[in-house]
């Protein structure tokens, strides 16, 4: 038998795969079909112009079709660093923003470059399950910042959980799974911890284009030494629809990008060039197309947050972005709620323990008692009817 590398046979199986396994096979009732909430990530297709844009490209741009620089293409890290340096207010230069096959690309690169076997990054409950499982992966030991009811990790809790092996804290905003969006004062707060102990604060917003505040969300990049701690992960793939076509982005210092380029040359040498033009172009044309997206998905959260308050034995914990994250009324630990959820009300989530440590795993019972719904493809009818099963789930 061939041999296996340990790291990846103790991380966890892909959980919306895992998921999707509960589904398979089975049929839904026409006057009840299935309501999928488990992927957070927009079925549609990308807006007809910006797939034609893609499309001419594809037909009358022979360099399409070569590799391209590491590090993305010029125009757009131009366009990255001039509209992030507006939205902020703060000095984004292109050298400092690469492009990557993806957020999660963005991720791996940089812990890639942070952390080794046997080294220690923090990250706060719940987690996001594929930062968890490439840490797993890569031998770091992840280091888990539990939160309460507000989900909010605290900085004082996080110092606390520093050690000489710790690399870097990892947070996002608005929170996958959770919804919850981070106030600014706790973003600033981060950063000051990160830097005054010599670690890398990774800050992931690939949802920040459906943030509910008006203006910038933070006023980290504000700081003229930002890029000496932060490192800010961002995707393409929620805001034109381009999950197929693996576009994310990467802002950090030039040293460490010169150290990320390394890695991204020996994995996917670049970015597909495709998606790149496609996300410029949608950058440089679809602002008020991308407005109006926010506008529904916060109309959507509007009313799955009304409808939750109709929902006895219910404690919605938080919603945003593309998620609500909510507590179970149930006497049974979420795995099995979720699967029941399947034949009881043709609802697919995930539950709590794809996104941090059961009880058994030294947890504090979050994990058993929460489900995460991703509801950014359910219009609002739909959302009304995920209530109405709800109502009616009886477990």
């Amino acid at each position: 038998m061939q041999p296996t590398n340990p790291t990846y046979t103790r991380t966890f199986p892909p959980p919306v795969m895992e998921a999707r396994r509960w589904i398979a096979g089975k049929s839904f009732a026409e006057d009840r079909p299935l309501i999928n909430l488990s992927q957070a990530a927009p079925v549609d297709p990308p807006p007809e112009p910006l797939a034609r844009a893609m499309a001419e490209a594809l037909l009358e741009n022979p360099a399409s079709h070569l590799y391209g620089p590491v590090l993305g293409l010029p125009d757009l890290r131009e366009e990255l660093a001039a509209q992030w340096s507006a939205a902020y207010g703060g000095a984004v230069r292109a050298a400092q923003v690469a492009v990557t096959a993806g957020c999660n690309q963005a991720f791996t690169a940089a812990m890639s470059t942070l952390a080794g076997a046997g080294d220690e990054v923090i990250l706060p409950l719940p987690f996001y399950f594929n930062h968890k499982m490439w840490l797993d992966m890569e031998g770091v030991r992840s280091v888990h910042l539990p939160t309460g009811d507000d989900l909010l990790p605290d900085p004082a809790q996080a110092a606390a959980l520093i050690t000489d092996r710790t690399r870097a804290i990892v947070l996002i905003s608005p929170n996958n799974p959770a919804g919850v969006e981070y106030p600014p004062a706790l973003l600033r707060a981060f950063l000051e911890l990160a830097r005054s102990r010599g670690l890398a604060l990774i800050l992931d917003e690939t949802y920040r284009d459906f943030h509910s505040r008006a203006g910038a969300p933070h006023d980290l990049f504000t700081d003229p030494d930002w890029h000496d701690t932060l490192i800010h992960l961002y995707s393409f793939s929620k805001a034109y629809r381009l999950t197929g076509h693996r576009v994310g982005a990467l802002m950090a210092s030039e040293a460490r990008l010169a150290e990320v380029e390394k890695f991204l040359d020996t994995v996917a040498i670049c970015a597909p060039q495709v998606g790149q033009i496609g996300a410029l172009w949608g950058m440089r044309n679809l602002g008020r197309w991308l407005a109006g997206e926010r506008r529904e998905i916060l109309a959507r959260r509007d009313v799955l947050s009304a409808g939750f308050q109709r929902l006895p034995g219910w404690q919605l914990l938080g919603c945003g972005a593309y998620f609500a994250y909510a507590r179970h009324p149930f006497a049974k630990p979420s795995d099995a709620v979720a699967r029941e959820m399947v034949e009881a009300a043709a609802l697919l989530t995930l539950p709590g323990t794809m996104f941090g440590p059961s009880r058994a795993e030294g947890g504090t019972g979050q994990a058993e008692a929460t489900l995460r719904i991703a509801f950014a493809n359910a219009d609002a009818a739909g959302l009304e009817e995920v209530v109405r099963r709800l109502a009616a789930l009886d477990l």
